[in-house]
Parts: C-alpha cells; structure tokens; sequence
C-alpha cells in the first residue's frame, strides 16, 4: 500500500507528510483547504500555520482549527522572518505564480529546508497531446483548458533543476509521480507527471 492510500492524501502531499520531521514548524503557503496541515499538525505533532489566497478556502482550513491567513505568495511572503519555520511547502502552486523564481528564493529565507512540488509539462503525454493535436493538452493531471487554467508558467523537471543548480540551491530529496505512484528518477522528465524536491540553502 503506498503512502497516498495509508493517509488518504493526494500522493505529492502524502510524500511530503512522510518526510516532514514530526514536531516540526511547518509554513503552508497555498495551503487550499487544509488538507497537509491537518495531516501534519495530527498526524506528526507539527506546529503548522498556512497562507491561502482564496477566501472560502480560508474559511475551510478556519473551520478546522488551522492558523491560516489570506495571502498572495507573490506579495505577502516578505512579511515573514528568516528561518522562522523548519519547513516552507508549496505544493502545486508554483507553476501559478507570478515570478516563481522569486517565491522560491522567499521560501528559503523564511524556512530552513523548503518542500516544492509541481506538474511536469514536459510529460510523454503532454507532448503527445502537442505533438498530435497541435493544441494545449488536457489530461487526467491537468484538466483545465488553456484559457482558464490558472497555471502561467509551464515549467519542467528540467527546468526546475536547471533554476535550483542556477542559485546554488542544494537538493536534499526528490520525488518523481507517475499517475498516483512513484517511478524512478531516470527520464522523470519524460515520465514524470508530477515532482516533489526538497531543498536548502546553507547560510
């Protein structure tokens, strides 16, 4: 049984819980309803606190007891203090963002390891779906037409590795998904639907 079926979790936040230190303080930011910090906060003792952009999702994590605020990751991260958190997490939210080059320098200064996850774009059936169709894909992982999608930034495993190694960012684990499995690093950039990294940065 994998870690997603044993928690009940989508499979990036399931591999993230798995490896979050119990009893760790933990900064969400795009946290949705909740879901990770609930998990976190109950299942592993962490201290866990959240940021969110959309309201009735505040609401929802509210309603669960969590710690969570209304904020733009583009914007609002600055307010926090370095290292004020042993994680920052940000799970299928970097591709929405504005500059996610630097929501992620932000995501080091506030924690002192930072987990980020993303889906591959560069995807056998993506480029499946380009290379056949001629148009932007749909599929199972990314199911939402081009013109409303809110993903504005069609990154790659290849990119992120390339954007990491650029700013000297140390690579501490990486996850690669298949559907709702895991599967090897090699050729995640082809076979890869999703990645999850853990990174840091000394100093």
């Amino acid at each position: 049984m994998n870690a997603a079926m044993k928690t009940g979790l989508r499979p990036d936040l399931a591999i993230i819980a798995e490896n979050v230190a119990p009893g760790a303080s933990v900064l969400d930011v795009g946290c949705g309803d909740g879901t990770l910090m609930q998990a976190l906060r109950d299942g592993s003792g962490c201290a866990t606190r959240g940021m969110e952009i959309d309201a009735l999702n505040v609401g929802a994590c509210v309603a669960k007891g969590l710690s969570v605020i209304q904020g733009d990751a583009d914007i609002d991260l600055s307010f926090y203090p370095d290292k004020s958190v042993d994680y920052a997490i940000l799970s299928q939210t970097l591709q929405t963002t504005m500059r996610p080059d630097k929501v992620l320098e932000q995501l080091l200064r506030i924690g002192r390891k930072a987990f980020v996850s993303f889906p591959n774009f560069a995807h056998w059936r993506v480029r499946t779906s380009l290379l056949w169709n001629g148009r932007m894909p749909v599929t199972r992982l990314l199911p939402i037409a081009w013109y409303e999608t809110p993903n504005i930034h069609h990154l790659t495993v290849n990119d992120f590795r390339a954007l990491v190694k650029e700013r000297g960012i140390t690579v501490e684990g990486r996850w690669f998904l298949s559907g709702d499995t895991q599967c090897s690093a090699a050729a995640a950039n082809f076979r890869a639907e999703h990645a999850v990294f853990l990174l840091s940065r000394e100093g």
